[in-house]
């Protein structure tokens, strides 16, 4: 029994030496970025020399898959469940009396559970109608920024109503947004306790609309069409604070031990004027190419090689897999995710471990799948799926495209290839005969407000 108390000495070092070695996590999710618009992607005519630099450092990721706007990818990201599963389909609009259901185990509560920092800074976009549905109650030690969308970049409201946080409690200051959340990041990352991991995730709001930026950042950008200079202006501030963050973790010294995440929301909207989805078919929210696969990329320095291109299909629901797996974090939970471990495909040039990847739309009746080079669409636009709804075959429209030939979705092979389409519809109607109906999923109970004085909203 001499040896107890030395035993016990020893027994205590054991979790933070384990919190030292696990990595930090640091995910940039920016909102309506466009596949091409960033130079490491193809883009041309905008600067982002922050980003192409991190982007070099690591594996670009060719065929990343998200939702077609922004909720959906948020909730991918969040509980690694696909839109069948969580009801989250489309956005979740202020007021609406619902949000990502509760009964999600989300990433930051995951990574609490093994020692980790978890912070938030920018939009939120999960739901707010209950206190429950906001950030420090869904696993973030500290919130910063907006639920919603569209958010006055100066103003910091919508509708005229504000909408700007700290720990999920009303916060009245000035400043743009862009340059606020970067700040904030900057300050989270130097105050990190030196014993403690830090999942940082950084939701920008830029460069969605309104579109705005302060007149300096569209000088050099002049000669571009207004919109577009605009957008350039703000995806350059964006870039000018992804700067500011990476050299925040450089000072601190923990770039080396930091998984570096970039990654759209969803595709471009307004492609070929506001944004440039090049060489994708059609943008935001839809489920062609250009509305789910966006520019993305993973640096993490001696980890996964840097300059590297990979073109297997991965989507965002495999972080949370990838991430749990990595940083020990426990596996088990009640709800089981839909992603898979993509570290192999990151680190070890592996084959994507999917057979087929689902690509859910705006609605129950909008599904994609991909399956190797093949592309199957059910209901790709809002007439197709309200045709479909009203035929008593309800066999919807179907499209198939071979994107290793026609990455641009020109040449519909439905006709030429009935054997693959009838392999991969039973496949999909496989996936989805389970699916839950859009919004409105959570099973508990709004609570009730007080009744307000009479003659006020």
């Amino acid at each position: 029994m001499r040896y107890l108390p030395a035993l016990l000495i020893l027994f205590s070092l054991v979790p933070v030496l384990n919190a030292q070695e696990k990595p930090n996590i640091v995910y940039f999710l920016i909102d309506d970025l466009g596949y091409a618009d960033c130079g490491f992607n193809g883009g041309k005519d905008i600067r982002t020399p922050n980003i192409d630099k991190l982007a070099k450092e690591g594996a670009v990721l060719k065929s990343y898959y998200v939702q077609p706007v922004c909720s959906p990818t948020r909730s991918a990201l969040m509980t690694g469940r696909y839109a069948i599963h969580t009801g989250v389909y489309s956005i979740v609009r202020p007021g609406a009396p619902w949000g990502l259901p509760l009964a999600e185990r989300l990433l930051p509560q995951a990574l609490k559970e093994v020692g980790y920092t978890t912070a938030i800074c920018g939009k939120w976009h999960l739901g707010e109608f209950q206190s429950e549905y906001t950030p420090t109650h869904r696993g973030f030690d500290h919130q910063y920024g907006h639920f919603f969308g569209a958010l006055d970049y100066f103003k910091h409201n919508r509708d005229g109503k504000m909408d700007w946080y700290r720990d999920d409690k009303p916060l009245v200051e000035e400043g743009y947004t862009t340059h606020l959340v970067a700040k904030e990041a900057c300050r989270i990352v130097r105050e990190q306790a030196a014993d403690k991991p830090l999942f940082l995730y950084v939701p920008f709001n830029g460069i969605h609309s309104p579109h705005q930026v302060p007149d300096n950042y569209t000088e050099p950008y002049k000669d571009l069409p207004k919109l577009r200079q605009t957008i350039a202006g703000m995806l350059s501030a964006v870039d000018e604070a992804i700067g500011q963050i990476t050299a925040a973790l450089d000072e601190k010294g923990l770039r080396q031990n930091t998984l570096i995440i970039f990654s759209s929301d969803n595709g471009g909207p307004g492609p070929g004027t506001a944004t440039m989805n090049t060489p994708l078919r059609a943008g935001k929210g839809t489920i062609y190419e250009g509305g789910i696969r966006v520019c993305s990329f993973a640096t993490w320095p001696g980890k996964i090689p840097a300059g590297i291109t990979i073109d297997e299909p991965m989507h965002a629901v495999d972080w949370f897999p990838t991430l749990v797996k990595l940083t020990g974090a426990p596996a088990e939970q009640k709800l089981s995710p839909d992603g898979l471990d993509i570290w192999p495909v990151l680190t070890q040039g592996a084959k994507s471990p999917h057979e087929a990847l689902l690509l859910p739309g705006m609605a129950p009746d909008k599904m994609a799948l991909r399956m190797g080079d093949w592309k199957l669409l059910l209901n790709a636009s809002d007439k197709d799926a309200e045709e479909a709804r009203g035929s008593d075959k309800a066999s919807g429209k179907m499209e198939l495209y071979n994107l290793a030939t026609d990455i641009a979705e020109k040449n519909n092979l439905a006709a030429a290839q009935p054997e693959k389409l009838a392999e991969m519809r039973s496949l999909l109607d496989a996936l989805i005969k389970d699916a839950v109906p859009a919004g409105g999923v959570t099973t508990e109970a709004p609570k009730k407000k007080a009744k307000k004085g009479k003659g006020k909203k």
